[in-house]
């Protein structure tokens, strides 16, 4: 049986402030426009060139998160592309392709937060990833997240391993 793989990873700039709104079942839901960059070198005139992408995110369930979608934020997306059908006014048929993630798809980075704001991400309470910076805070633009718990034994020394020891 074959299997597959659909997964977006970007990080990039957003190009203008998140629009947010409702379903009407409630669930919010925000559309992203996020820039990304890639950077090489012509090899014939030895000059850097620069291309941007944009790509349309959608982001489901980030109404925690949205305040702080504003433009020129720096972000992280992780999510899955959809493609997605349409009518236009002039009833042509046409297509979008949208990069979808929930609210845990989504990490702000350091970038141009507001005054006195540190760039570090927001994280809900009580849960262990999201929209924040994830492990102890120690990521560039700070840390809105909380520490981590050590991976490390209390006070108990490694286990010393003789050669009887070793299985093979």
């Amino acid at each position: 049986m074959a299997s597959s793989l659909n997964k977006v990873m970007l990080i990039g700039n957003l190009g203008q402030d998140a629009e947010t709104r409702q379903t009407p079942s409630g669930t919010s839901v925000s559309n992203l426009r996020v820039a990304t960059t890639f950077r090489s070198k012509d090899a014939a005139t030895g000059d850097w060139k620069e291309k941007t992408d944009w790509h349309d995110v959608v982001l489901w369930r980030g109404e925690r998160v949205a305040q702080y979608l504003t433009k020129g934020r720096q972000v992280y997306i992780e999510g899955r592309l959809q493609t997605r059908s349409y009518e236009d006014r002039n009833g042509e048929k046409r297509f979008r392709t949208e990069v979808v993630c929930d609210s845990f798809g989504l990490m702000l980075l350091g970038g141009r937060g507001g005054p006195g704001e540190e760039g570090g991400g927001y994280r809900p309470s009580g849960q262990g990833g999201g929209y924040g910076q994830g492990g102890s805070g120690a990521a560039p633009g700070g840390g809105g997240g909380q520490p981590a718990p050590s991976r490390e034994p209390a006070s108990s020394p490694p286990p010393s391993q003789d050669d009887d020891d070793i299985p093979f």
